[in-house]
């Protein structure tokens, strides 16, 4: 049985708890800047472009570095635009990359395009990791290690043994399921 002051208490925390399960809710669903960068720019970008390797157009690596981001509202907004103006700029990228037009982006605002621009420097790698890779023989390494009898012996006992296990339960299963054979 509650009394009056009871009531109040669990009515101050209701009145509490609400607004906070609120606020959690629409901040589980709020997407950090980068996220969101990474998003548009995988949904619109990476058709032709990589933040680290030249593809239909420019790897884009150090783009803020390169450009102001004036600069780059504009030409991601409408590329051709610059180009008929005459930017420099915007026509050694056209001329560059023969010629091909970027599509305009028009919709994007500029919050969005700085989020792009934020997620690319966040996946730039710097210009020495890509640096002969003699110049550091311990960085050669490949992407797997190999099996060898000498090393994993084991390895290739369990293998056998899985194999001929699976063999005699196929043996077993035939011989069951036909006895005339």
């Amino acid at each position: 049985m509650f009394t009056e002051t009871n009531k109040k208490d669990v009515m101050k925390t209701r009145l509490l708890f609400i607004p906070l399960l609120l606020l959690s809710t629409f901040s589980a669903f709020a997407t950090p800047p980068l996220d969101e960068g990474k998003t548009i720019f995988t949904n619109r970008c990476t058709a032709c472009h990589n933040v680290n390797k030249v593809l239909t157009g420019p790897a884009l690596a150090g783009v803020h570095e390169r450009r102001s981001m004036d600069w780059i509202v504009k030409f991601i907004k409408s590329s051709q635009s610059l180009v008929k103006a005459g930017d420099k700029d915007a026509v050694a990228v056209y001329e560059k990359f023969n010629k091909i037009p970027m599509p305009d982006h028009a919709d994007l605002s500029d919050d969005n395009i700085k989020r792009i621009v934020e997620f690319i420097k966040s996946e730039s790698k710097p210009v020495e990791a890509d640096a002969a890779p003699f110049t550091k023989p311990s960085k050669i390494r490949p992407w797997y290690t190999p099996l060898t009898i000498q090393n994993e012996y084991p390895v290739f006992i369990a293998f056998l043994a899985a194999v001929a296990l699976l063999i005699a339960a196929m043996l077993f299963a035939v011989r069951t399921a036909n006895p005339e054979a």
